[in-house]
């Protein structure tokens, strides 16, 4: 059926300016100018040929007009503010999905998942591993980190965590036939590489490490190539060789004790990782929560490094 109505705007003035009696009051609810809403209430009796107020004594009243048509939009208004309540309420149940570099979410976020359960056990999580640059809105991500230089237009951005590249390798290889002592040590190791570096031309490999250490003697051909830093994480685990990776993927780890790093050199690198939502979504309850609690974990966890600099 169409419908022939007024101004949504004309119809909030009158209807604040009715309850209150009051234009001054009804200004203060809708944030704008008294002189705003008398414009709009004269909009509106325009529209519908009546007069809706009338003055008595610097008072502001309802004409018998007005009385008649205020319960039905007062009624009206509670109806559109419960629909859109209930359309907030569907959005804010089920699982909502976060995007994330899939060795991010294997190696820092899937182990602490469980306590963001325990603070939101309202919130279902689904995870889904991505380095693309996907339309977060069109496929459906509620939230994403990503590895990045932090340029994502449209979008609400929040740094999460720095990231700097370490040398890394199980204890097993500080002792034995091969110790690992010093940097030169590491030519008769297997240097384990990736390729992982996300377009990030200050992310060091093997050949930059080693040349920051003082070290030129080293064949770097030899030694397998992953395609994803945790599998040359996990490889570094099961003692295969010296892997060179983010520190924050390596964290927990090294806090474990299946990792060590054998020598303190490494390489603060220019991108970082970052909290994106779109802005039309960013203020909903569950991403505000998701977000605040990763930046809580980031800075409980002390992965958060220095900005980008010298080798250290």
């Amino acid at each position: 059926m169409e419908r022939h109505l007024p101004p949504l705007n004309a119809l909030r003035a009158f209807e604040a300016a009715a309850r209150h009696l009051s234009l001054t009051r009804a200004a203060e609810e809708l944030h704008v100018t008294p002189a705003a809403v008398s414009h709009q209430v004269k909009g509106l009796e325009s529209h519908l040929g009546v007069k809706l107020f009338r003055r008595a004594n610097r008072s502001l009243l309802l004409t018998d007009a007005g009385q008649a048509c205020l319960p039905g939009l007062h009624e009206g208004f509670d109806r559109l503010a419960e629909a859109m309540e209930a359309v907030r309420a569907r959005d804010e149940s089920g699982p909502f999905t976060v995007s994330v570099p899939p060795s991010f979410g294997a190696k820092w976020l899937v182990a602490r998942l469980d306590r963001f359960s325990q603070k939101h056990p309202g919130y279902d999580v689904r995870l889904d591993a991505s380095m693309r640059l996907v339309d977060l809105m069109r496929e459906g991500v509620d939230i994403a980190v990503r590895y990045g230089a932090g340029q994502y237009e449209g979008m609400r951005v929040d740094r999460l965590m720095d990231e700097v590249a370490i040398p890394v390798c199980s204890p097993r290889l500080l002792e034995g036939d091969k110790p690992l002592r010093v940097p030169e040590d590491l030519c008769r190791h297997t240097l384990l590489h990736h390729t992982a570096s996300y377009q990030d031309d200050s992310y060091p490999d093997w050949r930059m490490w080693l040349q920051a250490a003082g070290v030129t003697s080293c064949d770097l051909n030899r030694g397998p190539t992953f395609t994803m830093a945790s599998m040359a994480v996990q490889a570094a685990i099961d003692g295969q060789g010296v892997a060179l990776v983010g520190r924050v993927l390596v964290a927990d780890d090294l806090a474990a004790g299946r990792l060590v790093r054998p020598f303190e050199l490494s390489f603060p690198v220019h991108f970082a990782y970052y909290i994106v939502s779109p802005l039309i979504t960013a203020e909903r309850r569950r991403v505000v929560a998701f977000r605040e609690w990763l930046l809580e974990e980031a800075k409980v966890g002390g992965t958060q490094q220095p900005q980008p600099g010298q080798p250290s």
